[in-house]
């Protein structure tokens, strides 16, 4: 899967990322039981959606591997609003963004903004 890398769910920390059904996830929580006496150790992670906020469980063997998504951030600037797009400038090579409106943030143009891309999905994370 292309903006993602492959690593043992035995690897995974709370707190970072993974992928599952072309979904990006934040790891709320793991749980690992002892090898039994025909298989081996399993994992359960409790998972939530990025960009939903939707929470789900995936449970699979310590061995499995799992995709990990390459998450980029930086800062824009928003020149201006449209609807539910919020159009701003990249700081870091001045190139122009359409992110999806948060309702929850303080979005005004000419303010700064913190971004996150993942699986070619943008969102906006914080307002400064």
């Amino acid at each position: 899967m292309p903006g993602t890398d492959r690593v043992e769910i035995r690897t995974l920390k709370v707190g970072r990322f993974c992928v599952v059904d072309d979904e990006a996830y934040k790891i709320l929580s793991i749980s690992t039981s002892k090898p039994g006496k025909h298989g081996s150790a399993k994992a359960r992670l409790e998972l939530a959606n990025l960009f939903s906020a939707k929470k789900i469980s995936h449970v699979g063997t310590v061995t499995d591997k799992i995709h990990v998504p390459m998450i980029e951030k930086g800062t824009a600037v928003i020149t201006h609003i449209e609807g539910e797009e919020v159009h701003a400038m990249n700081l870091r090579d001045h190139s122009m963004m359409i992110l999806p409106m948060e309702e929850e943030l303080n979005i005004e143009a000419g303010k700064e903004i913190m971004w996150m891309e993942a699986l070619d999905r943008f969102k906006i994370i914080r307002d400064h």
